[in-house]
């Protein structure tokens, strides 16, 4: 980003030049979600893209990894928010290569938060980025999980979930009172999943499982072995398990009162 700003600053992403009045229609991402397990951290999004009114994509892809240990969920502008995380990939290899070790995991939380408060120009024009940011630190050994606004500012998400996008508040509500700090990998998968059932079926911009199609959500899990994302078959399992359930209690599992 430097080198580009001192020798070619047309190539960044806040300097393109946009129509001076109007609203710029523009596919948008929208909910991504992300909960923490004793052995790591999982980030999930759906894959549905809109353009106002329309879907503008089905399958649309929003959870990328960062570097081995560590991945990035977008929502907001889908355009801008995947040169964003290409930039952002590209920012850590060259740390890493340049110093000879990767840079922490706050670091690269910082690193993110510089980018998105580089792009507030075009936030102000309608086209935000707010990624949400996930990974395993290796300092402290355990799953962390960093949050934005469309300013940049970042914030850790000590509750151990997290959601961002359109969605996010009913995806919040469902992890809110399914989160436990005792989950297995398998269980936080589940989780997300089912925090993602329930922004689709309140938020229309949120994309459910397409069973039909076998279009179902990105969900990644990261631990001290690095960055993995579930296999079709795995993550079928998990969905139609949760689909089945759901034809018996339409509105998800339910939490005790006490």
């Amino acid at each position: 980003m430097d080198f580009l700003a001192a020798h070619q600053p047309d190539l960044l992403p806040r300097n393109r030049q946009l129509p001076a009045q109007g609203v710029v229609e523009a596919p948008h991402g929208t909910t991504i979600v992300a909960a923490t397990f004793p052995g790591g951290v999982v980030l999930a999004g759906d894959r549905r893209a809109t353009m106002g009114n329309l879907i503008a994509q089905r399958d649309i892809e929003k959870v990328f990894p960062a570097d081995e240990y560590s991945a990035v969920g977008i929502a907001g502008t889908a355009g801008l928010a995947v040169e964003m995380v290409k930039l952002f990939q590209l920012e850590l290899e060259h740390f890493e290569k340049v110093e000879g070790v990767s840079l922490s995991l706050e670091g690269k939380a910082n690193r993110l938060s510089t980018m998105i408060r580089s792009n507030l120009g075009m936030a102000m024009q309608g086209l935000a980025v707010v990624p949400l940011f996930a990974g395993w630190d290796v300092d402290r050994q355990k799953g962390r999980i960093f949050s934005y606004d469309v300013t940049g500012g970042r914030s850790e998400e000590a509750v151990g979930y997290a959601a961002t996008g359109s969605g996010s508040l009913f995806a919040r509500g469902a992890l809110k009172k399914l989160f436990r700090e005792d989950l297995t990998e398998g269980q936080a998968a589940t989780l997300v999943v089912q925090a993602l059932y329930d922004a689709a079926d309140d938020d229309s911009a949120t994309g459910g499982p397409d069973l039909a199609r076998r279009i179902y959500p990105v969900v990644t899990v990261i631990t001290d072995e690095g960055f993995r994302r579930l296999g079709e078959d795995e993550l079928a399992q998990i969905v139609r398990a949760v689909h089945e359930r759901r034809l018996e209690e339409p509105d998800g599992p339910r939490a005790a009162l006490l």
